[in-house]
């Protein structure tokens, strides 16, 4: 549990550091990531939090490509 605190509080500040258009998913994939990494092995969850932010942010990117697709076309 003590990891999980550690990793959401590195995802927050970096969530604070950056812009918020950049920042969109990081959270939760941070999150994520963080917990995942947690169980899989001692020090991994700072490594899975860095991921999960990568892959939410990718995430999130794809998902507004496809908003503004749908909103261009319709």
């Amino acid at each position: 549990m003590k990891h999980a605190a550690i990793v959401l509080a590195l995802a927050s500040s970096a969530l604070i550091t950056t812009a918020p258009a950049e920042a969109k998913g990081c959270l939760k994939g941070a999150a994520v990531g963080g917990v995942g990494g947690h169980f899989v092995g001692k020090g991994h969850a700072v490594a899975g939090a860095a991921i999960g932010c990568a892959v939410g942010h990718h995430r999130a990117k794809v998902a507004a490509r496809k908003q503004a697709a749908q909103a261009h076309h319709g």
